[in-house]
């Protein structure tokens, strides 16, 4: 039984372990996305989201202790300038495990750890549903209004043509029609 035993130790020594989970933060922080196994990739988040709840008070306190975990200036700097504008609305949860199945050596389960805030194809794939949403409902009342405005200015036009019309029909009531006749018949013209 492991009543008890909240850390997994992964097969290493306590040094070992430590080192590795900075050296997977550091990874993680700079990359904002790292293939693991499961095992290694649970334990990471235990270490890594409570660094990422630190750089929200930007403090040189703050970054001292980051860098004790990290031991490496580009995280620490990344970590403080880029991510903590990204995450400082959300109230946790900084990274997303996706399992990718298993490892073909030793068929270990293996997954993708990465920070919530950077993975583009999830936010836009929640922004493309809800404008799909939106315009299958306004489509088919644009469509309606789309047909009411064509056929509104149209009749304007022909009655703009009918006026010209009305005023050559007058005209040619007053210099009479046997004008008229010949003018539109081409055979006349010709000769």
């Amino acid at each position: 039984m492991r009543h008890q035993k909240k850390i997994n130790h992964l097969g290493r020594t306590s040094a070992h372990r430590k080192a590795m989970l900075s050296n997977m933060a550091s990874s993680l922080i700079l990359h904002k996305r790292i293939s693991t196994t499961l095992a290694k990739a649970k334990a990471l988040r235990s270490y890594v989201e409570p660094l990422i709840t630190r750089a929200k008070d930007d403090s040189t306190h703050s970054r001292r202790i980051a860098f004790s975990y990290l031991q490496n200036k580009e995280a620490v700097s990344e970590l403080f300038r880029e991510i903590s504008k990204k995450i400082m609305e959300r109230p946790g949860g900084y990274t997303r495990i996706l399992k990718t199945g298993m490892r073909a050596g030793d068929n270990a389960d293996m997954c993708f750890i990465e920070l919530v805030d950077y993975n583009e194809v999830m936010l836009g794939g929640k922004k493309e549903e809800a404008k799909a949403k939106t315009t299958r409902r306004g489509r088919r009342g644009g469509k309606k209004e789309d047909e009411t405005e064509k056929k509104s200015p149209a009749p304007k036009d022909e009655k703009e043509v009918k006026k010209p019309k009305k005023a050559a029909k007058k005209a040619e009531d007053a210099e009479g029609p046997a004008e008229a006749k010949p003018e539109e018949n081409p055979e006349t013209k010709e000769s």
